[in-house]
């Protein structure tokens, strides 16, 4: 329970995040930039498998590494972790697809540093409570 919750955490936060991010608030933003390439609808498996992924690494590169009480810096190295993690995501998309668009990747980048630390904060705060 100690990992599973934190983690389990992290999933539900980062999940409900881009739903509202990729599935509102910036759709038509991507819907310009990369229609093209988006799928008529998503793949829940590889997007079940992102996330699980994902949340492995936020709590074992941001969550576990601090100190309890310590979810200013939890929050810090999450968004980070979200600068490292979307950004070469998104220079790999650069250089390997044709007209990825750059303003896209500057804004999606931004997304994932807000979204992880966000999420790492809140994984933190329960690792702490169920600690």
């Amino acid at each position: 329970m100690k990992l599973l919750l934190p983690t389990l955490a992290i999933v539900l936060t980062m999940m409900l995040l881009d739903v509202l991010w990729i599935g509102v608030l910036a759709r038509p933003m991507y819907t310009r930039g990369i229609g093209h390439l988006m799928a008529e609808h998503p793949n829940f498996v590889a997007a079940v498998a992102f996330y699980l992924l994902f949340a492995i690494g936020v709590m074992a590169f941001v969550v576990l590494p601090r100190a309890p009480g310590d979810w200013r810096m939890a929050a810090a190295w999450g968004a980070a972790f979200g600068f490292m993690t979307y950004m070469t995501y998104d220079l790999t998309n650069m250089a390997t697809l044709r007209d990825w668009p750059l303003g896209l990747s500057f804004i999606d980048t931004a997304w994932g540093c807000v979204a992880t630390g966000l999420a790492a904060t809140i994984g933190k705060l329960v690792a702490d409570k169920v600690g």
